[in-house]
């Protein structure tokens, strides 16, 4: 299949979500913490930092090594509903700029795509909050078998949404996910919250979502396209 490089935006915008859309990370510490140290460990801001980007069962892996004595599954399903408890008290911290560009990409008609790896459960309440149709798919990361640094995730993105990889931009916050970007053939924005981004092949690295707009992306994205006909 030939992209379609002829055209003034991409097909797709294929979003990450925690730290890229909303502003949940803290809510992810805020829950791992209290789980560490009801079984008598300590969990630091550094140790938390670890788990920005991963699989949630990876994540549930290493807070096993800090003695959390569940299985991995438990773990990821008491973390969900943490979180999910917090954005239900203090709301959803949508991250600068996110809300606005979203809007202008679907007022150009470009599909768009959340694509974390969160469980889908909370993506897709996390996605019913921007109170106007955001988003023509959503997937979690129980959706796929090989979480991000693989391209799997992406890649089942577009094809959910029925577009070639190549017509796509990936938008991420952490070297995981714009790992998995890059490798999926997608044009990847990094966009980096509480880690720095320094990952070879990435088409752009955006301090901020402020201010952008869908011209903007569809900007990246045919520079992106030209390189890769170079």
């Amino acid at each position: 299949m030939t992209a379609s490089t002829d055209l003034a935006y991409p097909k797709a915008v294929l979003w990450d979500m925690d730290g890229t859309l909303v502003d949940s990370e803290p809510y992810w510490m805020a829950a791992e913490t209290p789980l560490v140290e009801s079984f008598g460990g300590s969990w630091t801001h550094e140790d938390a930092l670890q788990l920005v980007g991963s699989s949630l069962e990876g994540s549930a892996e290493i807070l096993q090594r800090a003695g959390v004595r569940m299985g991995a599954n438990e773990i990821v399903e008491h973390l969900t509903d943490g979180v999910l408890r917090q954005m239900a008290e203090k709301g959803v911290p949508f991250r600068p700029g996110a809300e606005q560009l979203l809007r202008d990409l679907r007022a150009a008609g470009v599909r768009t795509a959340i694509v974390t790896m969160s469980r889908r459960r909370m993506a897709r309440r996390i996605a019913d909050l921007f109170g106007f149709d955001a988003f023509d798919a959503v997937l979690g990361g129980d959706d796929v078998a090989r979480p991000k640094p693989f391209p799997d995730p992406y890649l089942a993105g577009a094809e959910a949404l029925g577009v070639d990889i190549r017509d796509c931009v990936a938008i991420e916050d952490s070297p995981t996910g714009l790992t998995s970007a890059v490798a999926s053939g997608a044009a990847a924005i990094g966009v980096p919250h509480f880690v720095p981004l320094e990952v070879p092949g990435a088409a752009a690295i955006w301090d901020t979502l402020e201010g952008r707009t869908a011209a903007d992306v569809a900007g990246v994205w045919r520079a992106s396209a030209a390189e890769g006909r170079a």
